[in-house]
């Protein structure tokens, strides 16, 4: 607000666009350059601090050990069923907790950590290991889906159908229980699906995985870097082994796995998401360009939940234009582009628990628009078979 009482123009064009849910993103090119933009960002967000970082590991670190503390020590003291009830809001909190020590690790494979890489990498491998995460593998192919947004031939996860490679299968899901069946598949499983089969990713000539040094995902030098990754996984995952073996399986996941879970079902719905919205089109190889691609994503709103998730949730469109910026200098560098971007921003603040069911429903294939020969190679979603 100003000193008049009037709203400033930018600022309404913020809520306005917070308030879009269904108009269509823009598709022309921008009237604005990638170095505009930059300009806007206050020089500081660029700045990688090392002690900073560290700083929110030790701060997440200690969240985790004072939950892990306070449920081994009074969840087994609450009479018969309350601990069948009060393992699952363990599970949910940690789960959170464990988000953003995980986005600390993602912003280890954008060299977003500090200013050195090696550094970045030994952190980001050690934290990613720990959440049963292949880093390097996908540092790689996530690297590669930055460089691809939006490409309907290119980009690496959440590449969507047209409705002539829907299977089957896909009709018979399009009820309530079908899409209940779907996302609880999603959500439990989908994250080690994606990484082992390459389900929901961009489509290969032949098997496609991350656990495989010989997968085409890879190039022939970055092979040895998914050979670690694998040691990584397979190290902690021995560990894990030996300590169920001494304090019982049941007591591992009570601690670890379900909020393993958890942490793994936020990933599912942060990054779907993200990039599923039908306000958001995809692009072929005809109209692609990296920057509509750059903005062709979705900044959501998690409530208190985006501060425990470190803002990943909601400085999404600003991450893609500049990955580099640490999540502590994200949310001032969203705001400072916002006015300069307009309505190339997108934004939808629905709760996500709405929005993952909404967009499962709307968002089943994608099709450019009929008679549109002009702009044949742009795609939406669509729900209408």
């Amino acid at each position: 607000m100003v000193g008049n009482g009037h709203s400033n123009p930018s600022d309404l064009d913020v809520k306005k666009s917070e308030t879009r849910s269904s108009k269509r993103a823009p598709t022309s090119k921008p009237p604005f350059t990638l170095a505009d933009i930059k300009k806007a960002v206050p020089p500081h967000c660029f700045e990688r601090s090392l002690i900073r970082s560290f700083s929110y590991i030790v701060y997440d670190l200690t969240l985790v050990w004072i939950l892990y503390y306070l449920a081994t020590t009074y969840i087994p003291q609450l009479p018969h069923p309350l601990p069948y009830l009060a393992w699952p809001v363990y599970w949910f909190v940690q789960g959170c907790v464990f988000i953003g020590i995980w986005v600390i690790g993602h912003e280890c494979g954008h060299h977003a950590f500090s200013d050195h890489v090696w550094v970045d990498d030994c952190i980001g491998f050690v934290i990613h290991s720990c959440l049963l995460t292949p880093y390097f593998s996908w540092k790689i192919s996530h690297r590669r889906h930055h460089s691809n947004t939006g490409s309907f031939d290119r980009d690496e996860v959440y590449v969507p159908k047209t409705k002539s490679k829907l299977g089957s299968s896909a009709f018979y899901l399009d009820n309530p229980i079908g899409r209940t069946l779907t996302l609880a598949v999603k959500l439990s499983l989908g994250w080690y699906i994606y990484l082992s089969i390459n389900a929901a990713g961009r489509p290969y000539d032949k098997f496609a995985s991350h656990y495989d040094p010989r997968s085409p995902i890879f190039s022939d030098n970055e092979r040895v870097l998914i050979l670690i990754t694998d040691i990584g996984l397979v190290s902690f995952s021995w560990l894990l082994y030996k300590v169920a073996t001494f304090a019982g399986f049941a007591n591992v996941f009570c601690v670890y796995g379900g909020a393993l879970m958890v942490m793994n079902a936020f990933l599912v719905t942060i990054t779907y998401l993200q990039h599923t919205h039908p306000s958001l089109p995809r692009y072929d190889n005809s109209e692609w360009n990296w920057m509509n691609g750059a903005f062709s994503t979705m900044d959501r709103d998690y409530g208190v939940l985006n501060k425990v998730f470190h803002n990943v949730t909601d400085t999404h469109v600003v991450h893609h234009l500049f990955s580099y910026i640490p999540h502590y200098h994200a949310m001032e560098a969203t705001k400072a582009i916002r006015p300069i971007v307009g309505e190339f921003y997108q934004k939808d603040s629905t709760p996500f628990f709405m929005a993952l069911w909404r967009e499962s429903k709307n968002c089943l294939f994608i099709e450019p628009d009929e008679g549109d020969e002009k702009n044949k190679g742009i795609y939406w979603y669509r729900s209408q078979y």
